[in-house]
């Protein structure tokens, strides 16, 4: 059922992002990372399915932002997805307590010193993992996050391997 579930707001996800390659592209490889480095780390199924829901609507405030505001900067994105996400999830059937971590990690997933659990920290490693790749950051730059933003073993080995780091 889980699985189910997980499909559908994939698909709904990317039928919000309708025409936008980019942000669609964007949230697969986030949801991928995610995911992968979830199972690695061995989160409870209960803590994965939050991680792998929040990974595919992390960004959902992107297209409110850029509509009312001309930008999407990270503080928009927190402002304008939970109200978005939430009427996703809700429409969906997911459960209340799912609902609001989703939203809080929505709302906050680019404030890293609000991190307070595993699904965060995998979320943000995921969202950097990728963002470093299509921002094309320099190897240095990469070193440096991974020592100072990273904390599970399997999002720096992951994150490493990718870019050849010792």
């Amino acid at each position: 059922m889980k699985h189910f579930i997980i499909d559908e707001l994939f698909t709904e996800t990317v039928k919000y992002f309708e025409g936008d390659v980019k942000r669609i592209q964007h949230f697969t490889k986030v949801y991928s990372y995610a995911a992968l480095i979830g199972r690695l780390e061995g989160l409870d199924g209960r803590e994965q399915f939050t991680l792998e829901t929040a990974s595919i609507v992390h960004d959902i405030g992107i297209k409110n932002a850029e509509q009312k505001y001309g930008e999407c900067s990270g503080k928009l994105q927190e402002k304008e997805g939970p109200p978005v996400a939430r009427q996703l999830l809700c429409r969906l059937g997911f459960d209340g307590d799912t609902v609001e971590r989703v939203c809080y990690l929505v709302g906050n997933h680019h404030s890293y010193e609000k991190i307070d659990g595993s699904d965060f920290q995998i979320l943000c490693e995921a969202d950097l993992i990728v963002n470093f790749c299509e921002e094309h950051t320099g190897k240095d730059a990469v070193e440096a996050a991974v020592g100072k933003l990273f904390k599970t073993a399997a999002g720096k080995d992951l994150c490493r391997m990718m870019f050849g780091i010792e």
